[in-house]
This record gives C-alpha cells, sequence and structure tokens, in this order.
C-alpha cells in the first residue's frame, strides 16, 4: 500500500512540474502581451464614425431628402392648371374674297400655300385643388418634420449605444489588466510553493489547493481576454478602424 501511495505521489509531483513549466511559458508570454495597452478614441470621435457609416443613418436622412421632395412638388402643383398652347400647320389654304361697292359686288377665290400658328395661354381652376392644396402641404410639411425627428431618435440611438460600448471595453481592458496581474502573482506564488514543496516543507494538500487556486486564476484571465476582445472588436466594427496598441511603462 505504501508502495502505490509513493508512485501515485511521484506521478502528481512530475504531473505538476510540467504545469509549472507550462505555466512559466505563458508568464513569459503574458507578461510581453501586458506591456502595451489599448489605445481607444474618445467617445465623440467614434460617434462621429458610427454616423457616418450607420446604414440605418443614412436611410433616415434619406427618407427626409425625400419628403421635403415631396414637400416642393405640393407646393407647385398649382402650376398644372396655368399653361400655354401653340397650335401651327402649314398646307394649301382657299382664301375667298368678296368686293362690294355701290355700283357692283364681286367675289374672287384662290388658292396658297401657308403656314398659320396661334399661341394662347390657358388657366384652370379647379375647385377640389383649391380647397385641398393647404391640407395636402400641411400633411407634407408634418412627413419632414416626422422624418427629421426619427433621424435625430437615430442619433439618439447611436449615441447611446457607442456610449455603453465604449465604457464596457474600457471595464473589460481593466478587468483583463487586474485579472493578468493576479495570475503573474499566482504563478510566482507558485513557483515558491513548488520549490517549498519538493523540500518537504508544505504538505501535499495545501500543494493541491494553490494549484487549484492557480487555474483558476489562469480560467478567469482567458475569460475576461476573451469577454475583452469581443468588446474590442464589436466597437471597432461600429467605428469602423482599429485602435491602435500602446506600450505601457
Amino acid at each position: 500500500m505504501k508502495n502505490i501511495t509513493k508512485i501515485l505521489t511521484i506521478l502528481f509531483i512530475s504531473a505538476l512540474g510540467v504545469f509549472v513549466s507550462n505555466a512559466q511559458g505563458v508568464e513569459e508570454a503574458d507578461s510581453k502581451d501586458n506591456s502595451y495597452s489599448l489605445l481607444i478614441p474618445k467617445p465623440s470621435i467614434l460617434i462621429d464614425s458610427v454616423f457616418k457609416r450607420s446604414a440605418m443613418m443614412n436611410f433616415r436622412n434619406q427618407r427626409i431628402g425625400v419628403k421635403e421632395s415631396d414637400l416642393k412638388s405640393f407646393r407647385r402643383e398649382w402650376t398644372k392648371n396655368f399653361g400655354l398652347v401653340a397650335d401651327t400647320r402649314y398646307g394649301t389654304f382657299d382664301n375667298f374674297l368678296t368686293n362690294n361697292t355701290e355700283i357692283n359686288s364681286s367675289s374672287s377665290s384662290s388658292y396658297s400655300k401657308q403656314l398659320n400658328y396661334t399661341v394662347g395661354l390657358f388657366l384652370k381652376i379647379p375647385v377640389f385643388d383649391i380647397v385641398n392644396r393647404k391640407n395636402k402641404i400641411k400633411l407634407a410639411r408634418l412627413e419632414v418634420e416626422e422624418a427629421k425627428s426619427m433621424a435625430e431618435f437615430q442619433k439618439e440611438e447611436i449615441r447611446k449605444a457607442v456610449i455603453i460600448m465604449y465604457q464596457d471595453l474600457i471595464l473589460k481592458q481593466k478587468l483583463l489588466q487586474i485579472r493578468s496581474r493576479r495570475l503573474g502573482d499566482g504563478k510566482v506564488n507558485m513557483q515558491m510553493i513548488e520549490k517549498e514543496f519538493r523540500n518537504g516543507v508544505v504538505p501535499l494538500s495545501e500543494y493541491v489547493r494553490i494549484v487549484g487556486m492557480t487555474e483558476n486564476m489562469e480560467a478567469d484571465y482567458e475569460t475576461a481576454m476573451s469577454e475583452f476582445i469581443t468588446a474590442k472588436q464589436l466597437l471597432e466594427d461600429m467605428a469602423g478602424f482599429t485602435f491602435d496598441l500602446t506600450r505601457t511603462n
């Protein structure tokens, strides 16, 4: 029974040795990565960029243009009742001439080719159009105001979304830095415990507990890293550009 316990203990120590060596490699990589911090632009810059790229914002602005064009059309609609008429005819015409005097009267006719034309103006006064014109213009004006209000509402929604995502990204970055420091401290502590365990100073139960704590710290760090990358990519996708990294001292 004692031999079996010895064998299991040796195997467990060997496995932990592999874990510690891997953790040291990860720690070196993390120390390099953590020497950089994400440089996030100001919210106003992000908001302006999102305004320009937003398909919904472009749609709202186009709707304003459509409604303003409709309003202009309704205001000019009266011109359809006023117009110019012209008619031109060319051909052979029969000209009949009568000459009356005190002594006698005579008449003659002749044929000639000539160009005849007429020009005139017309004005129609449809009662329904006159009565309904005011209502149509009022409705068109209200539709323009409605389109502008929807555009402002869309701006407010975009502004709120960008601010929330901006603050969330900052929080995710801070949490990542905190968990990175905790993981680094945990790995240093793990190395000390490993040496003391090999020297017989730390019991097996305490060693296992420290190993479990270090693994939990590493899992928390990976979770924070994943959440940070997701928040970063979402905000970058909305803004249309990537954020730079700056070296931290």
